[in-house]
């Protein structure tokens, strides 16, 4: 018995020759992937002498079976299956062919032939490998900084598939686990961004997906840095925040708190940055200023100097900085007594 596989392209060609001149009754196995097609056929040994070929004009019978069922009797069809039909059927070859396989088609085939002495059968066993197939994967998810995350990835596949998964950062891809579940304790901003899953093997190329988290975290400012302006000039303080969802932005002097347009100043606020902008400084403009920047998580402030020319500031004293916040917390919440 010899097993061969040929094609180009999409067209696969996969037979077995069974001589029935010398008939191997040890079964030999065909392994090939899904949606390809198999033709399994029964020929007389070419080499054979005419005395042994003609045997063959005794054949009584022959069929091909799938276990225990009938596929094919001579020319007869006994199976339903529109995928099945016979190729040949002559005095030296008995063949079939059986379209877009699929792991329902596994298993044992039988060929087996009626002579005027005793029957003689042969076994082929057919292996379908199936590529990998991501089923079920976990979908884009929020969280607040310090939750615990699972990520899971169920995928299909024979042989079974490996499944893998890679945090895809600002800073490359990160090697995180192998296997279906992916578990975070106490998960970081810094672990935010899209993980991949990915399942391979080897029968095709590997089937891939993504999972997006997404990592709430509380605001803190990154950049706030006290500014000197000249009288009658343009002078611009800038506050930047960090956090997820964006922090919104207010503006403070003192215990008043500053709205767009009023005064010759203008706010801004896009994204992470907050500026406030003075058209035409004046004596008055010069003082302390505070940002404050705020999301459902939570909130923090900076104070930021805005100074004249030869002015002496600490932009680094620590004590004015809490000493402004915690004057700014109070006024705002003897506010919020008042107005309950």
């Amino acid at each position: 018995m010899t097993t061969s596989l040929s094609g180009t392209g999409d067209d696969f060609f996969l037979f077995t020759e069974l001589s029935p001149a010398s008939f191997v009754p040890e079964a030999s196995t065909l392994i090939l992937a899904e949606q390809w097609w198999v033709e399994i056929r029964w020929v007389c040994d070419p080499l054979c002498v005419p005395s042994r070929c003609t045997v063959d004009e005794r054949v009584a019978r022959v069929a091909w079976l799938n276990r225990s069922t009938i596929l094919y009797a001579g020319n007869d069809k006994w199976s339903i299956d529109n995928r099945v039909v016979i190729l040949s059927n002559t005095k030296t070859q008995y063949s079939i062919k059986i379209h877009n396989v699929d792991i329902y088609d596994e298993g044992p085939y039988t060929c087996s032939v009626q002579t005027d002495n005793h029957p003689k059968t042969s076994r082929v066993h057919l292996i379908v490998q199936v590529p990998p197939q991501i089923v079920n994967i976990s979908s884009d998810i929020t969280v607040n900084e310090g939750s615990s995350v699972t990520l899971m990835c169920l995928a299909f596949g024979r042989p079974e598939p490996t499944v893998t998964w890679r945090h895809l950062s600002g800073k490359g891809q990160t090697f995180v686990s192998e296997d279906e579940y992916l578990e975070i304790t106490g998960i970081t901003r810094e672990q935010s961004g899209e993980y991949e899953c990915s399942a391979v093997n080897d029968v095709a190329v590997p089937d891939v997906r993504k999972v997006k988290v997404t990592v709430n975290y509380p605001p803190y400012i990154s950049n706030a840095k006290n500014t000197g302006a000249s009288v009658g000039q343009k002078g611009i303080l800038q506050c930047e925040a960090s956090a997820v969802p964006v922090a919104e932005f207010q503006w403070f002097k003192e215990d008043t708190r500053l709205a767009n347009g009023l005064e010759g100043v203008r706010i801004e606020s896009k994204g992470r940055l907050s500026t406030l902008t003075f058209f035409n400084v004046s004596e008055k403009d010069y003082g302390n200023y505070t940002c404050v920047a705020t999301n459902q998580l939570g909130n923090t402030n900076a104070s930021i100097i805005l100074y004249g020319p030869g002015a002496v500031h600490d932009g680094g004293n620590a004590a004015s900085r809490v000493a402004a916040g915690l004057c700014l917390w109070a006024t705002l919440l003897a506010r919020l007594l008042l107005d309950f």
